[in-house]
């Protein structure tokens, strides 16, 4: 069975708007539930990034959306080459 090849345009835009959109989220979340706030682990994950403003959240939207190109730098390779090994393997079967 021939497996198709993830492209890593596609990945890498959909990871990082998923990463940008789960961030905007979770600073909406902080304001509305600030004892539930989570932007200390933010302050960890994003360099650059203070509680609140509005140069802050666009800096994290920044590196969340870098950060999803990051991981599809590396995942869709790995995974393409894996693929790719099971489909000969398959073939010699």
């Amino acid at each position: 069975m021939k497996h198709h090849h993830l492209s890593i345009i596609a990945v890498g835009h959909a990871t990082s708007i998923f990463l940008a959109i789960s961030f905007a989220l979770c600073v909406v979340f902080d304001l509305i539930f600030p004892q539930h706030a989570m932007y200390g682990s933010w302050q960890k994950l994003l360099p650059g990034f203070e509680w609140i403003s509005w140069k802050s959240v666009f800096l994290g939207l920044t590196e969340s959306y870098g950060y999803g190109w990051y991981i599809a730098l590396i995942w869709v390779p790995v995974y393409n080459v894996v693929m790719s090994r099971c489909d000969r393997c398959e073939a010699g079967d």
